[in-house]
């Protein structure tokens, strides 16, 4: 089925290249295939052209004169965050495909393309642009749709929910001889509005409170690691707007002064895109003592992306893939593949969700540093000692 637009064609392409026959080519299969194109020979008028316009799919050369595609795409990333950019080269090199994907590049095609490639990728590209927008447009009518005499008790519920809040911590064993690992500070709430931690997170970011929320858990997650065993390792999980709160890199806070004990675990699930400078905001924490977890890891929202960023010095799988692992070849092949690739990258590898013994055996087998989840302990108030 072919998706169009409100103006009856299939979105709207901009086409920049400095070879005037390639140029002319890409548009002209792209018109055939119903997309309106728009064409530019160099970088600066491609950049003129998408400030007083909006496009669906952005395609570009990287070998321009003056500004060149990377230079293009930096520059784009700076008014649009979520354009798909899709980058052309003849001259495929290690050091481009890895700023292309720094800079969020959608695809990266090599020349001769495949017509049948260019128009998959293209109309890829545009459908998630689309829905980009249409969850744009939802999110907003459903925060017009809270009217004041709604908001009122969700406020009253969430601020409640913070006042009631308090942090269970599951542990972390190793995998080599199910010793304690470290922690993990897990949000609860007695808040019955607000029956599990989703209905907190959702309620702040509905009322645009997530870095308050934030700000509580960071706070409170730290508090019983006074008591804790000399080295004991702490999990706390970030929201991606986290990384843009001032008060993470205060070093007056909780958390911040046992930061060489602490992972800040990072889900693979959300998108770092708001993020403008993470690499830099990454660097800093790393400098107090903080390291990075990449949580949910198969999740898939944009990992490669994540991992460009970040790189994590510790990696959790998705608990999808470690459910029943021991009866799928298919998920012990990607566990496989996965672990040993991390480890290659000098990354420790986390199992969690590990409900039964067969489960926890098969990633051990697998090559599993660490393993968490209800085969070991529930989440506790207390530091639970636990030893399989």
């Amino acid at each position: 089925m072919v998706v169009t637009s409100s103006d009856g064609t299939r979105g709207d392409i901009l086409v920049v290249d400095d070879e005037p026959t390639l140029l002319r080519g890409i548009s002209r299969i792209l018109t055939d295939k119903g997309y309106n194109v728009v064409c530019e020979r160099d970088g600066e008028s491609a950049l003129m052209t998408f400030r007083e316009r909006e496009f669906d799919v952005i395609v570009t050369d990287i070998a321009m004169p003056q500004m060149d595609g990377i230079q293009l795409l930096r520059q784009l990333r700076e008014h649009d965050a979520d354009v798909p950019v899709v980058l052309i080269t003849g001259e495929p090199a290690v050091s481009t495909a890895v700023k292309a994907l720094e800079y969020g590049a959608f695809h990266y095609l090599t020349k001769p393309i495949p017509l049948g490639s260019l128009e998959e990728v293209v109309d890829k590209a545009a459908r998630l642009r689309r829905m980009g927008r249409m969850k744009r447009q939802a999110a907003e009518l459903i925060e017009r749709s809270i009217p004041s005499h709604s908001r009122a008790p969700l406020e009253n519920s969430f601020y409640k929910a913070l006042d009631s809040l308090w942090m269970a911590y599951q542990p972390i064993l190793r995998a080599k001889d199910g010793h304690i690992y470290g922690y993990e500070a897990l949000l609860r709430s007695k808040e019955a509005s607000l029956p599990h931690p989703g209905a907190v997170l959702d309620a702040a970011e509905r009322l645009n409170m997530l870095d308050v929320l934030g700000r509580t858990i960071r706070e409170r997650s730290a508090l019983p690691m006074r008591d804790a065993p000399e080295g004991t390792v702490l999990f706390v999980n970030l929201h991606t707007t986290d990384l843009l709160d001032p008060t993470l890199m205060s070093p007056d806070t909780p958390l911040s002064k046992i930061a060489k004990n602490v992972v800040l675990e990072i889900t693979e699930r959300a998108s770092l895109d708001s993020v403008k400078d993470v690499r830099a905001r990454v660097a800093a924490l790393r400098e107090m003592g903080f390291r990075i977890a990449v949580d949910d890891l198969g999740a898939g929202y944009a990992g490669l992306t994540s991992f460009a960023l970040l790189e994590p010095e510790i990696v959790k799988l998705d608990m999808t893939l470690v459910r029943d692992v021991h009866l799928s070849s298919t998920k012990q092949k990607l566990v496989r593949s996965m672990t040993q690739l991390a480890h290659d990258m000098g990354m420790l590898v986390v199992g969690e969700g590990i409900e039964i013994a067969e489960e926890r055996d098969a990633l051990v087998e697998l090559g599993c540093d660490l393993l968490q989840g209800y085969l070991f302990a529930k989440p506790n108030t207390a530091f639970p000692t636990v030893i399989w």
